[in-house]
């Protein structure tokens, strides 16, 4: 869903925690189609906070956004929140998603969001999808994930928001996000 992408000034850094799927051989193929995407392999799986940690290290533009391999992105995703951050400032940005059924792909709901959220607010409730967020490195720099288990894009969330008063929402489904049964 990344290649499908209107807004074209992208770039994929896609990271293997080590997997055995072959998914690797893959990735490669794209690797060699387009200059935009550059493969990381971790020579041992080390989990998410680690993998994303390396991708945010790695990556050269301005915006920062998450896409884990079995989520997607609607082709505008990119152009409709880039452009809305750009209009109104935002340092980080979020949208509505839809959640899809694991085997099938059919829409099981829509998350609603609203249309901005400080600290104290999200510590109530994560309301933020790390598939629908983006933020700006020229605003608040490159900021990392807390390398724990579980929530990791929620303490990303929660550090920015001490750098900013306010997270702004699209109350839009750009993404599909996947439910599983054994994600972490």
């Amino acid at each position: 869903s990344v290649l499908t992408q209107d807004y074209e000034n992208w770039e994929l850094i896609l990271v293997d925690d080590h997997s055995t799927d072959g998914s690797t051989k893959i990735i490669e193929s794209f690797v060699a189609d387009d200059k935009r995407i550059k493969l990381i392999e971790l020579t041992k799986n080390s989990g998410p906070a680690i993998s994303r940690n390396r991708a945010i290290k790695e990556a050269k533009g301005r915006y920062i956004a998450f896409l884990d391999s079995d989520d997607l992105w609607m082709p505008d995703k990119l152009s409709k929140q880039i452009s809305f951050m750009q209009e109104y400032d935002v340092a980080l940005s979020y949208t509505g998603y839809y959640r899809i059924e694991e085997e099938s792909g059919e829409v099981i709901d829509q998350i609603h969001i609203p249309k901005k959220i400080d600290y104290s607010e999200l510590l109530k409730q994560n309301i933020i999808g790390c598939l629908t967020a983006i933020y700006d490195t020229e605003k608040i720099g490159k900021v990392y994930m807390p390398d724990i288990r579980k929530r990791q894009d929620f303490g990303l969330w929660l550090k920015i928001l001490k750098k900013v008063p306010y997270a702004y929402g699209i109350d839009e489904p750009l993404a599909y996000y996947r439910v599983r049964r054994d994600s972490v």
